[in-house]
């Protein structure tokens, strides 16, 4: 499956809701999320451009392998995801095959689902904590995220392809990181 998904910064979380609430979009999931990346020590899937996440969303756990496809206008992804019984066990059974959580990221997640498309606002905590609330949009194609972003209020030069990791390298250098 594609994952395709933009970013919006600066949001007005009130606004954004408001208006997802106005065009018919539901809630779908209102939680605490903790995710762990794992890699080998020689970087092997990051090199390769994969990632690979485990992650506990409120009860459930899903182990995801992302795959990079190359595209400037939003954030592209082959996703191969599964959900696992056991978070815990899990993790032992990647650590023990030599596997290193290399980052682990902690947020508070709201989730609205709309005719197929996702929004998620993010809030993150600990070490990430810096980064402000912002909008994330997935959808099945480039043109329906903009789209959806229009209906927001927001341009495409709003929309970002970024991962996590780019958002907390801009805030780290306007001078709100560590």
């Amino acid at each position: 499956m594609k994952e395709i998904e933009i970013k919006i910064l600066g949001i007005n979380r009130t606004s954004v809701e408001e208006k997802l609430i106005s065009l018919g979009a539901r809630k779908v999931f209102d939680d605490e999320i903790h995710a762990l990346y794992y890699d080998y020590r020689d970087k092997a899937l990051r090199n390769s451009g994969c990632t690979l996440r485990l992650r506990r969303e409120g009860s459930k756990s899903v182990l995801s392998l992302k795959k990079d496809v190359e595209n400037r206008e939003a954030k592209v992804r082959e996703e191969h995801e599964i959900e696992v019984s056991d978070f815990g066990e899990m993790t032992y059974l990647l650590e023990t095959i030599g596997l290193n959580p290399w980052l682990e990221m902690k947020k508070r997640r709201t989730s609205y689902e709309l005719k197929g498309v996702h929004f998620e606002i993010d809030v993150y905590h600990d070490a990430y904590n810096f980064i402000p609330q912002f909008l994330e949009i997935e959808g099945h194609d480039i043109e329906t995220i903009y789209a959806c972003a229009e209906l927001l209020g927001f341009s495409k030069s709003d929309c970002k392809p970024w991962d996590i990791l780019q958002v907390a390298s801009y805030y780290s250098e306007q001078g709100q990181g560590h």
